[in-house]
């Protein structure tokens, strides 16, 4: 499949979404590091999941035995519980596999999504009526579809 949609949502996330936890060059720096011939890679040596809503990819996530190599969400679809409700369904073709823990490294500005996620404590989303978010995830009327990219 094209990288380039992966490629673009993991580099605009970072330059879109990555303050206030790291600064503006470090976000640069860290974008120009990302190529197409690397995310080719990826998806040739990682099984990639890309979260599609509404018609759009949303985000995408990788995984590889016990291990999250990566997680982007788009930035026009960022706060909607796109990257929430695809670490859950990541975490879940791992637990089903019989990974006891999942491992991975997450940049100081996508700490808090972790523990956000880890602890089931709300994110910046806010419900609007009671029971209308999903553990510390997003809307639970998130009808995001999810394919793995061959």
């Amino acid at each position: 499949e094209d990288a380039r949609r992966p490629l673009y949502i993991g580099r605009s996330s970072i330059l879109e979404l990555t303050a206030p936890g790291m600064s503006a060059l470090e976000s640069q720096f860290w974008a120009a590091q990302l190529a197409l011939v690397g995310m080719k890679r990826k998806l040739r040596e990682l099984e990639t999941w890309l979260a599609e809503l509404d018609g759009a990819v949303a985000g995408w996530g990788a995984i590889r035995g016990d291990y999250l190599e990566g997680l982007y969400t788009a930035p026009e679809f960022a706060g909607r519980g796109v990257g929430g409700t695809l670490l859950e369904m990541l975490e879940g073709l791992m637990r089903e596999r019989g990974v006891p823990a999942v491992r991975a490294e997450a940049s100081s500005n996508a700490r808090d999504f972790y523990l956000r996620a880890a602890t089931g404590a709300p994110g910046r989303n806010r419900p609007t009526a009671p029971g209308r978010w999903r553990s510390g995830y997003g809307p639970r009327d998130l009808r995001a579809s999810f394919r793995m990219m061959l």
